[in-house]
């Protein structure tokens, strides 16, 4: 199964998406669009906005052009607030702050973070010991660029462990460990707050996995660092 439905009303769709999946046609293979669109009986659903194929989590899928106008809107003017969760095997530069600095394009398909500031990428964090060896990062997007976070962390020293493109692939493979927790806005009045656990990765599990969640249940409330 590609995705886990979380959540269906008459202007979106919003579901868990697993890792392994891109949100778009991949070739001759299917994307989430059309594999929820046929699922749920929809023509075509709208992407409001993507995420990497090898990252887990909530992906919201506009029914109509209204919805998707609207929603792309909120996304675009960044009032939509998402956190994720991210494993790295590295110890970071430090345990937590906010990393800002233009990106551009290298090699490859890859991004690199700079040191200017015209148009910047800030990403927030705190961060928590998991295992021996292991760091578990609450991650706040305040931008929404093209590996954004992936790029983040491996600025600070923390690659996300399982992303081979930027280098933590580690000897524990079984996924690449950053998934879209949660995600919160406002909506006809009313403001929603989804939030879905990963479904798969043996570390996104376990007593200091847990504990952390426990610190950062309303991540909306945390008194977030600037620098």
């Amino acid at each position: 199964m590609a995705y886990t439905l979380v959540d269906h009303n008459d202007d979106f769709v919003i579901v868990n998406k697993h890792p392994g999946i891109t949100v778009q046609r991949d070739g001759d293979s299917p994307g989430l669009l059309e594999l929820a669109a046929a699922a749920l009986g929809y023509p075509k659903l709208y992407p409001v906005h993507r995420l990497d194929k090898a990252t887990s989590g909530l992906v919201i899928m506009a029914i109509t052009e209204e919805a998707n106008r609207l929603l792309s809107g909120m996304f675009a003017k960044h009032l939509v607030q998402k956190h994720y969760l991210a494993i790295s095997d590295h110890k970071p530069k430090k345990k937590q702050g906010a990393i800002s600095g233009d990106m551009e394009k290298s090699r490859r398909g890859s991004w690199k973070l700079l040191k200017t500031h015209k148009n910047p990428a800030l990403t927030q964090f705190f961060s928590l010991s998991l295992l021996p060896g292991k760091r578990i990062f609450l991650l706040r997007p305040k931008t929404g660029k093209t590996h954004q976070l992936r790029v983040a962390l491996k600025s600070i020293g923390a690659p996300i462990l399982g992303d081979i493109r930027y280098g933590s692939a580690g000897e524990l493979e079984d996924r690449m460990y950053l998934h879209a927790w949660q995600l919160a806005f406002e909506w006809r009045n009313e403001r929603l707050s989804y939030r879905s656990p990963p479904e798969s990765g043996l570390l996104f599990a376990g007593e200091g996995y847990e504990l952390a969640l426990s610190q950062w249940q309303n991540p909306e409330e945390l008194s977030w660092p600037k620098r």
